[in-house]
């Protein structure tokens, strides 16, 4: 076959082995064309760079397609909400330097005793003789006493002498209750008047003088004192109670100022009979405490 001018022709390339090389003019002289092979080598060149640039241009998009896919499983589907999934605060940068602060907070003041036995509405525990003096003896600062007979009235006056009658009666006295003690020769009498409020109260112990005189209470082995006898009497309040104490001597003997045993009795039944009103009320705003 020949390959002369108008023959078959096959396009040379270089990189494709027993391809038919073109002769500069058509001339078979056995001289490549070397500036067509400068052309083509550039060519191809230039068909690999466009093609690394689109490819780069695609995976940029696939890597930034899987990290906002995982930003946004990382927030359970919402961009907004921000990261749930933080090292901990311990091995954050700087965070050893952070210091929480909270509102400034107390505790609730304590509740009042005398609150709770100033009026009828909080004072509701039960109450009787044997709640405010309990037992069948008493110690007050290593005096024994022994208790003797009790009593409860709802008609204050009748439980009272000389001026008191009027003072309870006028402000209103719901019960009247008494108690007698007695240390070898010496007895007393407490009586508390129990009131619907401190005022009341207060207001009938501001209302007596030194002739109110709650009756002293005998019987049970507990003979007659203080009936025509001169005694010692003594007049308080708390909350809404007024006590009040009758001490003498069981042999019918006067009291004088030189009797300091029958003064220390009255004293410490006083005592006595003030510290069970308050345990009451501690007693109750301990249990209104813990609701």
């Amino acid at each position: 076959m020949s390959y002369g001018q108008g023959g078959p022709q096959s396009q040379w390339d270089p990189w494709k082995p027993n391809s038919q090389q073109p002769w500069n003019s058509g001339a078979d002289d056995g001289t490549p064309d070397w500036a067509a092979l400068a052309e083509a080598s550039e060519s191809r060149n230039k068909r690999r760079k466009l093609l690394y640039i689109a490819g780069g241009a695609l995976a940029t998009v696939a890597i930034g397609t899987a990290v906002a896919m995982a930003v946004v499983s990382a927030n359970d589907g919402d961009p907004q909400a921000g990261p749930s999934n933080l090292p901990a605060s311990a091995s954050l940068p700087g965070s050893g330097t952070a210091t929480p602060s909270f509102a400034p907070t107390s505790a609730p003041p304590p509740l009042d005793p005398k609150d709770f036995v100033s009026s009828a509405k909080k004072d509701t525990a039960p109450l009787s003789p044997d709640t405010l003096f309990p037992g069948k003896q008493l110690t007050m600062g290593g005096t024994v006493y022994k208790k003797g007979p009790t009593a409860d009235t709802r008609s204050c006056a009748t439980a009272a002498g000389g001026t008191l009658p009027k003072a309870l009666t006028a402000n209103g006295c719901t019960r009247l209750m008494r108690a007698t003690y007695t240390k070898g020769d010496i007895a007393v009498t407490v009586g508390v008047a129990v009131f619907d409020d401190a005022a009341k109260a207060t207001k009938a112990k501001a209302q007596t003088d030194d002739r109110s005189i709650v009756r002293s209470l005998f019987g049970k082995g507990v003979k007659n004192f203080c009936d025509g006898a001169f005694c010692r009497s003594t007049r308080n309040a708390y909350g809404r109670y007024a006590y009040f104490t009758v001490a003498g001597f069981t042999n019918g003997k006067d009291v004088t100022k030189k009797d300091t045993q029958v003064f220390g009795v009255g004293n410490d039944l006083a005592q006595f009979t003030v510290n069970q009103i308050y345990r009451r009320g501690q007693a109750q705003a301990s249990a209104a405490a813990g609701q």
